[in-house]
Formats: C-alpha cells, structure tokens, sequence
C-alpha cells in the first residue's frame, strides 16, 4: 500500500515578541513557542486515519502545514508524493480540507459556492458531480439557497461539499461535526464512509473519541507538540485501555475520600462514580476500598474500556515536553 500523506521530522516554531510570550507562558527569556516537535507518521492510501489530542496539543497547527497554509520550522511533508511547499499546485489538488470555521461567500447560492470552487481546480464542466455531493449531504433543497440564508448545520454541509468538489483522493476533517445535529453526523459519516471503500483516504480530527473509535483504523494522539501513541485502534484499546468500572453508590463520590481510588478516576456525577482498572484483578480490591471509604455499593457495571479511556490515560501517564524555547 503507498503512502498518501507523508510528515516527516516536521517541527513548528511561532515566533512572537517577548512581551506577548511573557503573558501567554510566563516566560520571562522566551522568543518563540514549539507548537510541534519532530512529528514523523505516514498514512497509507486508503486508510480512515484518526489524529486526537487536546485543545493546544498541535493539531491545527499540523492540519495547516498540510494544507500548505503554513511553513513548517523543519521537515516536510508531502501529498501523494508531492511536497506541500515545492509542489503545492499538485500537493493541493490531491487534497480536501474542511476546516473548523464556518467560513463562506455570503454574496452566493450554495450552487455556485460550488462551481466556484470547482473553478479553482479547472473543471468546468462539474455540474453532475456537484449534484451527487448535494444529494449525498442533503443539500439538495438548499441547492439555490443564497449561503447567507442558511442554518450552522447547513453551512458546514456546504463545507465538506467544497471540500469533495474535486474529488480529492485524501480529505482532511478538522472537527467536521462540532455542534451539528444528529442528522448531519449520519449524513456526513454514511457518505465519507462510502468514499473511503471507494479508496479516498481521510484524516479525521475529532473530540468525538466514540466517532474516531468507530470510524479510525489507525489514530494517532498528539500531546504538547508530540506524537505519543501511535498504532491501530484495536492494538491502542487493548494494550492502555484496561476495563471500565461503572459504580452506582449511596451518595455522592467525594473526591480525596480515597488517594487510591481518586488514581483511577475518570468521572463522577450524581451517585455515579467510574473507575480505570488496569486489569479484572484489580475488580475486587478496588470495591474493598470502595466500601472502606465510607460507601454501600448499590449496583455495578463492568465494560471494556473504549477510546475515551485509553486517551486519558496516554495523555495522564505521558510527561508533559512543552517548552518555551530561549
């Protein structure tokens, strides 16, 4: 299987003055902040491709050196073997991006939005295509709708329609499904799903763990500038995930009742109390320090623990490597 996307030793460094570093990083000597640091990972053709991390780990700033939108400090990257810098002509018509941003022309219907980008590719002749893109997002209602005039929902629709009106063989979702309904969610995953069998490969960036767990054959999770997991979703579910432990109590968890079991936190509300266990083993003891704390266990559910579990681990138990560099 080749490669579609290539990031190789790509480091970012944002320079700024010292006074805004000093109020952003309390950094009395800093003249410049890493956003990323030697990311290295390939993405096959093909492949539904997860990248996660926290707000601020360097997703964006990945995203936007893909796109060829920003320089990266060190490294390269390249699109179905094109440099996104020295060959961004063919670098960009290899690649789709819909952004986080509801960013549109308010001045047109959402057809010609969609001709016009169609336009920036050279194709003139598109309008077969771009009525199969309205009707497999649900746009076609909207097809004469000036953009202006449309709901959030609708507008990030458009998004990913501008986004596929190429036919790009690798499309990037950077958060394609904040705030929209369940509907789109459906929409967007049924048609992107059926791109992906036809061959198209798709980084998907997402907070949306259960999306990128379903969806994601690989992910790989960035944390302060870094990659820090790398593998396929089942191998990262089944080496850091361990089990999830559901506790319904008698009252609510106070947290510090117990050092031990506030060490496998991951959530508490109301009387409900969920605990990370590294193996079934553990079940028992756990339970015992449960009902030492002061707590009458009134019922329990044991699970396998899914993405969300495995992520807070990695990103709990991996050092963090920011720096402000002098």
């Amino acid at each position: 299987m080749s490669t579609a996307v290539r990031i190789d030793s790509v480091s970012k460094i944002y320079s700024a003055s010292p006074s805004v570093l000093q109020r952003v990083f309390s950094s009395r000597s800093a003249s410049g902040f890493q956003a990323l640091r030697d990311v290295s990972l390939d993405i096959q053709h093909g492949e539904f491709f997860g990248l996660l991390g926290p707000n601020g780990a360097g997703k964006t700033s990945l995203i936007s050196i893909l796109a060829g939108l920003s320089k990266p400090t060190t490294g390269r990257v390249t699109v179905c073997g094109f440099d996104v810098q020295s060959q961004y002509r063919e670098a960009r018509r290899a690649l789709g991006v819909v952004p986080q941003e509801l960013v549109f022309d308010p001045f047109f219907t959402v057809r010609e939005t969609l001709r016009l980008q169609s336009g920036y590719f050279g194709l003139r002749r598109n309008d077969d295509w771009i009525d199969e893109v309205l009707e497999n997002l649900g746009l076609s209602s909207k097809a004469e709708t000036n953009m202006r005039a449309l709901s959030g929902g609708m507008k990030r629709r458009v998004l990913v329609a501008q986004a596929l009106v190429h036919r790009p063989p690798v499309i990037v979702l950077d958060e394609p499904t904040a705030g929209v309904d369940v509907d789109l969610r459906r929409t967007l995953w049924h048609f992107i799903s059926r791109l992906n069998r036809q061959g198209h490969t798709i980084l998907l960036t997402t907070h949306y763990l259960e999306e990128a767990e379903e969806l994601c054959g690989r992910i790989a999770m960035l944390k302060a500038g870094q990659v820090v997991a790398l593998d396929s979703t089942r191998a990262i579910l089944s080496k850091v995930g361990g089990t999830r432990l559901i506790l319904q109590l008698d009252q609510p968890w106070k947290k510090q009742a117990s050092a031990a079991l506030d060490a496998l936190h991951i959530e508490s509300a109301d009387n409900r109390l969920v605990l990370r266990l590294e193996r079934s083993l553990d079940l028992e003891p756990v339970l015992a320090q449960v009902r030492a704390a002061g707590y009458s266990i009134v019922d329990l559910e044991v699970a396998p623990a899914d993405l969300e579990d495995a992520f807070l681990n990695i990103m709990h138990q991996t050092p963090n490597v920011v720096q402000e560099l002098a």
